[in-house]
């Protein structure tokens, strides 16, 4: 009786991924998907894996398991050997922290090799022929890393040399254009998939600049604190006082949900308008006061002469009632809007 071959396939929902499986399957090969989670990523999955993985099932048969990078990821952030992308994206240190979790579990459940969903030119960092090889060769896969879309323009893996995979039967993709997956899609009867998207908020311009302000003035960064900043308008002052002010009605609940103890919400009191999220390394009653007459700007009592903001301490609940005015201006006051 042949041995059954298995192999770790990195899953991330995408069709590239899907494919990928399935032409693994094809071949007799026995695979187990696995889909890494981060705040910077798939984020909603961090608390509800097991619907990720229900999902997985239901649409395509595919056994996935979900990991959580969180913790290794945010020193690897920090200082990524390989650089960033256009902004604060680590694409290729990121593909090796991956890699190196499912080199572990490979080992872990007796798998020959790994398989990634990568096409050649698809992505600008990450997926040009020179960074494929030194992310292989980084994360200890020399050789035993298989990209089944392109591999008929790579170098043939241990998987293929010894009869692990069929060669012939996989591809010779490359570039950015999707058909042939979609044609490979009808061919395996793949109905249902996402449209491709980037995914990961590193490549935002905005939201990245927020994570590299957090990064540079915090000793320590929490999946809450990347949550923020996908929320509302941030104002930053030179010394490390911040405001985020929320832009609607779901930004306010976020807001109040995700509020770090020790800061302060800013509420304006008898008109609708966004709450304020206040915090400073002290004492700074003169920037507080700046901070509500931000929050007022954006309420519905931007005209109003005089207005009164309720200021909470969300640690101890104490709160305090400013009188201020609306604020406009933003020059000569010391703050940014990131």
């Amino acid at each position: 009786m042949m041995e059954t071959i298995k192999a770790v396939c990195l899953f991330s929902g995408g069709l590239d991924s899907i494919l990928v499986i399935k032409i693994l399957e094809s071949q007799g090969i026995d695979v187990k998907a696995v889909m890494f989670v981060s705040p910077f990523f798939e984020d909603r999955s961090l608390g509800s894996p097991a619907t990720l993985i229900e999902t997985a099932w239901k649409k395509w048969q595919i056994t996935l398991e979900v990991v959580d990078l969180t913790e290794p990821y945010f020193p690897m952030l920090k200082s990524p050997p390989h650089g960033y992308g256009k902004n604060l994206n680590p694409c290729i240190d990121c593909k090796i922290l991956m890699l190196k979790k499912a080199k572990k579990l490979m080992e872990k459940t007796g798998a020959r090799f790994i398989a990634t969903g990568e096409v050649i030119g698809q992505r600008p960092m990450s997926q040009r022929r020179d960074t494929m090889r030194i992310i292989e060769r980084d994360s200890g896969l020399e050789g035993l890393l298989l990209r089944p879309l392109s591999a008929k323009l790579l170098p043939e893996t241990i998987p293929e040399r010894e009869g692990w995979v069929d060669r012939e039967s996989l591809y010779d993709i490359s570039g950015r254009s999707r058909a042939r997956q979609m044609a490979l899609a009808e061919k395996f009867q793949i109905r249902e998939y996402p449209s491709p998207a980037g995914g990961c908020i590193l490549t935002d311009p905005v939201i990245s600049k927020r994570i590299e302000y957090m990064l540079k003035e915090q000793v320590e960064i929490q999946a809450d604190d990347i949550a923020l900043c996908r929320v509302g308008r941030h104002f930053v002052w030179d010394d490390g006082t911040h405001l985020i002010v929320a832009r609607n009605q779901a930004e306010n609940a976020r807001l109040t949900s995700l509020a770090p103890r020790g800061q302060t919400l800013l509420k304006v009191r008898h008109f609708p308008g966004p709450l304020g999220l206040f915090s400073s390394r002290g004492p700074d009653s003169a920037k507080l006061l700046t901070a509500a007459e931000i929050v007022c700007r954006y309420s519905k009592a931007r005209h109003e002469n005089s207005v009164e903001v309720q200021a909470t301490e969300v640690k101890s609940g104490r709160e305090r009632i400013l009188t201020v005015t609306p604020r406009w201006e933003l020059n000569g006051i010391g703050c940014s809007h990131l």
